[in-house]
């Protein structure tokens, strides 16, 4: 992909955030996905491009009344947005399409229209790693964490801050679900989930939904939003089963995918003015941080205790409040989008002064998949 052929001329998220009870998984994705074409002035008419995940890309046409010429049901977890942000850009570039609706909705609460969570006995997981007691994402995921804590002395203190942090900028959010300061104590005395994640340091559970309209630079100017140019893309997957990963103390899916997107975008890191990483749990962006090579191996833990990502710091991450504090509906990628998106237009709440790269980092599965978009606020 040429870096900033391709715009984000819509974005938007559910009209509520949080607990809905009376609005199914379906009707989510119609919801952002109307917020986002009033965002841009489009009507359902206007779409010929489709992608989503956790619902198929057939239904979500079908309910909102499109015949699109291109569709993109790619589903590898809580990143698969960001994926489907690389595809569209690729689809519009290659002519197979031209105004592309990315959708999610998740009624990851209230669990209206939503699927089951059971692992086939006849799958890897449900063969190689289910017999042996791990219960889902908290139990999986401290398989790597403690590891990673043994090889680098990573202390609870440290992986506490991560939480304390994604609270400080959750506070400056009015869509926030958690806002009240907490402290390393706090987080460190919250209820025992799976060792070594304590409640706080889990993500939310909650109900909602976001949509973005990607279409080509050159037409971004018949919009009326302001545009955010995708200037690199990335992405990658490892394994599904999180046993089987290469090392226990780095993601090479967040290797791959993130050095494809710097490359592509032709940027250092010294660039980047505003940085989301996925953090379903409190070790992500530790190992986001240094997998995309902005600190070195086993140096993120005391990079976050030192401040450099709170409000105020050197490199803003999860400006929103993140999976932890802001919201988290079971495949937070939209989410992190979406706070990149606002970050570029100079819209978001807690809005970091001059920022004009974000770069936008997810994961899915237990570091099964990852996804990295690279934005700009002007066209390259």
């Amino acid at each position: 992909m040429k870096p900033g052929s391709i715009a984000i001329v819509g974005a938007a998220e559910t009209t509520e955030l949080g607990l809905i009870p009376d609005v199914s998984q379906i009707g989510l994705h119609a919801d952002a996905a109307l917020n986002a074409l009033a965002d841009c002035g489009l009507s359902p008419k206007d779409i010929d491009g489709v992608a989503t995940a956790g619902e198929s890309p057939t239904a979500i046409a079908h309910y909102l009344g499109i015949t699109p010429t291109w569709v993109d049901g790619t589903a590898v977890g809580g990143c698969s947005f960001m994926l489907h942000v690389r595809h569209a850009a690729a689809a519009i570039n290659e002519g197979l399409c031209t105004t592309v609706l990315i959708t999610h909705g998740e009624s990851g609460r209230s669990r209206v229209g939503a699927g089951g969570w059971n692992v086939a006995r006849q799958s890897l997981q449900g063969q190689f790693e289910a017999p042996y007691g791990p219960m889902g994402p908290p139990s999986t995921f401290t398989i790597p964490v403690l590891r990673y804590m043994k090889e680098f002395g990573l202390t609870h203190e440290q992986l506490a801050m991560v939480a304390v942090v994604q609270r400080e900028w959750a506070a400056k959010n009015p869509r926030a679900t958690m806002k009240d300061p907490i402290t390393v104590e706090d987080v460190l005395n919250s209820r025992m989930i799976a060792y070594p994640f304590r409640l706080l340091q889990c993500c939310l559970v909650t109900d909602g939904g976001g949509a973005l309209i990607v279409t080509s630079a050159d037409r971004a100017r018949d919009f009326p939003t302001k545009p955010v140019y995708v200037i690199g893309t990335g992405e990658s997957v490892e394994t599904p089963m999180i046993s089987q990963m290469e090392d226990f103390t780095t993601s090479k899916a967040f290797r791959v995918s993130g050095k494809k997107a710097f490359e592509e975008a032709g940027i250092s890191h010294d660039d980047v003015d505003h940085l989301m990483i996925y953090d379903a749990f409190a070790h992500l962006p530790i190992y986001g941080l240094e997998d995309l090579g902005f600190v070195g191996r086993g140096e993120a833990g005391q990079f976050i205790w030192e401040g450099n990502t709170r409000p105020g710091g050197k490199l803003p991450l999860n400006t929103n409040g993140g999976g932890l504090s802001y919201m988290h509906s079971g495949m937070y990628g939209m989410y992190a989008l979406q706070e990149s998106v606002r970050q570029m237009r100079g819209i978001a709440p807690a809005q970091v002064p001059d920022a004009k790269i974000s770069v936008c980092h997810g994961v899915g599965g237990m570091f099964g998949a990852s996804g990295t978009i690279i934005m700009a606020n002007e066209r390259p």
